[in-house]
């Protein structure tokens, strides 16, 4: 009974993690819109690293230690998915919606499988080959709003381009994690690649000029940042990986199509955005792609699912 009870409590978690990570679309939008993407991108993991480096601290009883190569590995994570992925993150919110913005970069993971298969030499069958086109497709009509043909006209705003820009930053961010980390637990190399990207994020707002804004931050903004820290990254990468110890990262991952729901609902619900018809259809074309991805996990899908199950 306790067995059955600890796993539907991984589940619920798990469920809820999805939520917390479609709200940070509509956290946001709602920081793009007063702060500048660097002063929030910064202030967010400021927040967000001191909260899981004491979270490291409690569970390990110290924080674990690192050789170069590892370091080396965490700068280039840090670059990438935080560093980047923030600043595209939050200018593309300033005019893309968040429901929007959180249906184009639900095709991360086939993003990520198509440079995987460039640069590495993964193979991919039938099925995964046409999820990874209808996914791909979907996105385009969501980011074209129901005009693909504008994709080869200019018509694509700077935002839509931002958020792709998110995509090929969690993209490169994934692979390097996949070829360099060895023998780091997963929220060790979150919480070190969040706190040195914190650190490249405010020199460089310190260096534009922007952390001024801090003075005039509104009680709204505040909390859309403690929001960021707490529930959207610290809580959510905790329970996250503690649901790919329990269920392997190839069920855990199958949660993830719910975070654009999740972006989606919120969206028209928290900021009155509109289900437009290109929405609705990308969505539909998106979430079947991803379904046919993973309909069956790949042998290194389940490799490296053993593997973290052994750690």
């Amino acid at each position: 009974m306790s067995l059955i009870s600890h796993s539907s409590g991984v589940h619920v978690r798990l469920v809820l993690t999805m939520i917390f990570w479609g709200g940070t679309f509509v956290a946001g939008r709602v920081l793009a819109e007063e702060l500048h993407p660097l002063t929030a991108a910064s202030l967010r993991f400021i927040l967000a690293s001191a909260m899981l480096l004491t979270t490291l601290k409690i569970r390990y009883g110290t924080l674990p230690r690192l050789d170069k190569k590892q370091w080396g590995a965490m700068t280039l994570l840090a670059l990438t998915g935080v560093f980047s992925y923030n600043i595209f993150f939050f200018t593309g919110l300033q005019t893309v919606e968040a429901g929007r913005a959180s249906m184009i970069i639900a095709v991360n993971p086939v993003v990520t499988a198509m440079l995987a298969m460039l640069f590495f030499g993964e193979r991919a069958g039938f099925l995964r080959s046409l999820g990874m086109f209808l996914a791909v497709s979907g996105a385009l009509v969501v980011i074209s709003r129901g005009r693909p043909i504008a994709l080869f006209q200019g018509g694509i705003g700077y935002g839509e381009l931002c958020i792709v820009g998110c995509v090929l930053s969690w993209s490169a961010y994934t692979l390097i994690g996949k070829r360099l980390l060895v023998n780091i637990q997963p929220l060790v190399a979150v919480a070190y690649s969040c706190t040195l990207g914190a650190l490249f994020l405010l020199t460089a707002a310190m260096l534009g000029g922007h952390l001024s804004e801090v003075r005039e931050l509104t009680m709204q903004a505040g909390l859309c940042l403690l929001y960021f820290a707490f529930f959207g990254t610290t809580l959510g990468f905790i329970w996250f990986y503690d649901g790919v110890k329990a269920l392997g990262a190839g069920r855990s991952a199958m949660y993830v199509n719910l975070v654009p729901v999740s972006g989606v609902s919120l969206g028209v619900l928290l900021l009155g955005e509109r289900l437009g018809s290109s929405l609705i259809l990308g969505g539909i074309l998106v979430f079947f792609g991803l379904y046919l991805i993973n309909r069956r996990p790949s042998a290194a899908l389940t490799s490296s699912t053993s593997r973290e199950k052994n750690m």
